[in-house]
């Protein structure tokens, strides 16, 4: 057996953000990679995985779905955002050692590939200027082929301002990108959430409708289905994709919002949701309501690679986001070429190495949301 032995984690960095990255030892001396979500506060995650790895020390990590099992039905509770991203890591931690025990790629494990490469979209996540945007894109498009790009719907301080005055200089904005852009570039339009009236959001659709968004993304917060399904009504007529995910955790949560016909696209994130055991039970139940997959991915080089992978063996899957900071601890991440980043048939697991050398030291560093304060002194959603 290649048995589970040891868990260690590291506490490092990915651009501006903290990074709990963690590693998997079996008894035949295989070792598997992950890192975990940073929802915070992420020094929560390593006693916390400490306390996982105690309930499936001495088990077959290749047993993936067993795993995955015991430690959801080892919580009493359904586990919320860390409990989640912990075991997400877990599992892909034993993805990668399965893979690296059958000298395969994870995809083959999957089923095998059903693509040759995974298209890409560079996530911008502001919204600049359009001289700026121009040079970013270009840059972008010349030195790695991306022609989709995400930015945010905001040109204007969404608290401060008519909410109209929001929609119509996003609407304006909108069309001079596309004006400075070839017709074959696409954009998304990030909303975070960060309104709260399904009315607003179907306005901020509106606004973009006239220049073809590839998709409008979360506009307001999960918990309320029939909100999404109005939204997704309206946003239908006008022939704007309502795209969410990022923010739901379990298979029936998305099954819930699929049975409400509440999104053309979603996004679930591979780290979120308790990892690539899950993110595939969530591609089945949105395959079998015609919906396309759009994995959300602000992170770093594994968990890139694990949505390569699950990608790489979706019928379904659409474009992964992608994020391009640099890490010291991995020097052959996932990189676009042509737009698309290429399998590694010939390297298991998860294709990446990890440079231990690098991790001898923390590299850690502190973050935190900023809840954004209305003129009233209220708060408002980010």
């Amino acid at each position: 057996m290649t048995v589970i032995e040891r868990l260690d984690t590291y506490l490092q960095r990915v651009g501006d953000r903290p990074r709990v990255l963690v590693k998997i030892t079996t008894d035949d001396g295989l070792e598997g990679w992950a890192e975990v979500y940073n929802h915070g506060p992420d020094l929560a995650f390593p006693p916390l995985l400490e306390y996982l790895f105690e309930q499936i020390k001495g088990i077959d990590a290749r047993r993936t779905s067993f795993v995955a099992q015991l430690l959801l039905q080892s919580s009493r509770f359904p586990p919320g955002a860390l409990g989640l991203a912990a075991l997400a890591a877990i599992d892909h931690a034993l993805w990668d050692i399965a893979g690296k025990a059958a000298g395969l790629p994870v995809y083959q494990l999957l089923g095998g590939a059903v693509r040759d490469r995974v298209r890409v979209y560079a996530g911008l996540y502001s919204a600049p200027d359009v001289p700026e945007l121009l040079d970013r894109t270009t840059r972008l498009h010349e030195t790695e082929g991306f022609t989709a790009f995400k930015l945010s719907p905001y040109r204007t301080e969404l608290h401060r301002h008519r909410f109209g005055v929001v929609a119509a200089e996003l609407g304006r904005y909108f069309g001079e990108v596309r004006d400075a852009h070839p017709d074959d570039f696409e954009f998304a339009f990030d909303a975070h959430a960060c309104l709260w009236s399904p009315q607003q959001a179907v306005a901020l659709g509106a606004a973009l409708a006239p220049n073809d968004p590839l998709f409008l993304e979360e506009p307001i917060r999960p918990e309320y289905l029939p909100a999404w399904a109005r939204i997704r009504a309206e946003l239908s007529a006008l022939s704007v994709p309502l795209a969410t995910g990022e923010s739901l955790y379990s298979p029936n949560e998305f099954l819930g919002l699929l049975s409400v016909q509440g999104a053309d696209i979603v996004q679930p994130d591979i780290c979120v949701v308790g990892g690539l055991t899950q993110m595939v039970k969530i591609a089945h139940l949105a395959e079998a309501h015609y919906v396309p997959v759009a994995p959300h991915n602000p992170l770093g080089p594994l968990a890139t690679a694990a949505n390569v992978h699950f990608a790489a063996a979706t019928t379904n899957f659409s474009i992964l986001e992608y994020k391009p900071d640099p890490v010291s601890w991995c020097h052959d991440p996932y990189t676009p070429v042509d737009g698309h980043l290429e399998l590694r048939p010939d390297r298991p697991g998860w294709g990446i190495t990890i440079d231990e050398t690098a991790l001898v030291e923390d590299d850690w560093v502190h973050w935190e949301r900023r809840v954004p304060v209305k003129p009233d002194g209220s708060t408002g959603w980010m």
